[in-house]
């Protein structure tokens, strides 16, 4: 274990160098750059610019400079805690993320735990009482959440929100903490704001987890061992927990890989109809407007959470199901 451990953290380095290059020559891929749209923005505008000063911002921004250069200017910063600056904010890259990384991060961590509190007592009734009117009933029920685009139902959400109640549900906070720093109301304030967004977020996702949960559940409870375990007489339940239960979540320790970015980067059209800050519409802006630094860290830090969470999730899946061995070898 410690081996193949060490054996995947050598392999991330190369992945996450490679990744990094792919990453910033797609940004730069399209023609022009930050400054050439930042002119062109002035000229629509009717401003006069000068070149002397364009000039200037040409070699302020490193543009005087190859793709070569600026990528290892940018990849050595990043060993060194330095993420670049954003043309957009004129500010470090870090000063503009700030409170949206945290935010988004609190955002996306109580989805996750609304989703599993939701879904698993769902997923394992429905498997229990397989064609029964509570099955049928809440598979309807998970597929209408399946089938409603999130950016859907957050506008229905704000509809009847301005309606019924006569209030806004965007943003995170009340519009006074916005450039607040962290106190008692501001948090208040936060969870406050918290469930619409929890909930629009996590309805797709709690239904495919019922579905997927339901399948792999029936899946193990038709096999032998199942069989024999209530046989012998042992209680449904604890026939239930001990073996299939935690052979089905297989799915959803591999699913980690894909969790931990999903922490950063999730629900990026949702937070645009919703208001939310979050690092989601700080991406595509930043795509956007060809701000490289900013876009190239935001899609660096959720290639590295990937890589990072596929190696948990197959060591957490190795000491799940003794079926699966990270040792190569026959077995006899």
């Amino acid at each position: 274990m410690v081996w193949y451990i060490i054996q995947r953290f050598l392999i991330m380095i190369p992945t996450l160098l490679i990744i990094s290059a792919v990453v910033y020559f797609v940004i730069e891929l399209p023609p022009g750059d930050y400054l050439e749209s930042y002119i062109a923005e002035l000229q629509t505008q009717g401003e006069t610019v000068d070149p002397q000063y364009i000039e200037f911002l040409r070699h302020e921004y490193g543009f005087d400079k190859s793709v070569v250069e600026r990528y290892f200017h940018w990849l050595f910063g990043i060993f060194q805690g330095d993420f670049g600056f954003s043309f957009e904010y004129q500010l470090p890259v870090s000063d503009v993320v700030g409170d949206r990384l945290y935010l988004t991060i609190l955002l996306n961590f109580v989805t996750i735990i609304f989703t599993w509190i939701i879904a698993f007592p769902i997923g394992i009734y429905s498997a229990m009482h397989q064609y029964s009117w509570g099955d049928y009933g809440l598979t309807f029920i998970g597929l209408l959440g399946l089938a409603t685009p999130n950016y859907l139902l957050a506008l229905i959400m704000l509809y009847f929100a301005n309606v019924w109640f006569g209030t806004s549900i965007g943003h995170l906070m009340d519009p006074e903490f916005v450039n607040e720093s962290m106190s008692w109301a501001k948090a208040q304030s936060i969870m406050e704001h918290l469930l619409i967004p929890v909930i629009v977020l996590g309805t797709s996702g709690t239904a495919i987890l019922i579905r997927r949960l339901r399948a792999n559940l029936l899946d193990e409870l038709q096999k032998q061992y199942v069989v024999t375990a209530k046989a012998k007489g042992l209680k449904n339940f604890r026939a239930l927990v001990k073996y299939p239960l935690r052979m089905s979540l297989n799915f959803f320790i591999s699913d980690i890989g894909s969790i931990l970015p999903a922490l950063i980067g999730g629900g990026e059209i949702v937070a645009i109809v919703l208001s939310l800050e979050t690092t989601g519409p700080l991406l595509i802006d930043s795509l956007q407007s060809q701000d490289m630094y900013l876009a190239g860290s935001l899609l660096m830090f959720l290639a590295s959470l990937t890589v990072v969470g596929v190696l948990v999730s197959d060591i957490l899946l190795a000491f799940l199901d003794p079926r699966i061995r990270l040792s190569g070898g026959s077995t006899k």
